[in-house]
């Protein structure tokens, strides 16, 4: 098993979403997150000062998957979310020890299973 953590553009995000549960993998985790790197800071006005803006928002989404379909998600995400611009963003793949369902206790590949590419009902 491997855990996906991306973190990428806010504009990105639905499209990304969108895919991958065309593909059927509609289950992730997203969080706020803010970061800096290559894409330094930028100089806005503000009240007539500049501000310098050193932190850029992103959302990071974490998908745990099987080993065979990272190769899936990586594109899905690379597809969508890659403008060419620098501040595009990152994705890391780590390796994932176990996995276990809370509610019936299973463990493994079965927690992870892939979903027909249908929207579940909240609460399902």
């Amino acid at each position: 098993m491997k855990k996906i953590e991306a973190f990428i553009r806010n504009e990105s995000f639905e499209a990304v979403r969108m895919d991958l549960l065309d593909k059927g993998f509609p289950s992730l985790s997203i969080s706020e997150a803010q970061g800096s790197g290559r894409q330094k800071g930028i100089t806005e006005q503000y009240r007539g000062s500049e501000l310098t803006i050193h932190l850029r928002p992103k959302l990071k989404l974490e998908i745990v998957v099987d080993d065979k379909d990272v190769s899936v998600i990586v594109e899905s995400i690379l597809k969508h979310a890659r403008t060419g611009q620098v501040g595009d963003g990152k994705i890391f793949v780590l390796p994932v020890e176990a996995a276990i369902r809370i509610r019936t206790g299973e463990d493994g590949e079965l927690v992870l299973q892939a979903h027909e590419a249908e929207e579940i009902p909240a609460g399902a």
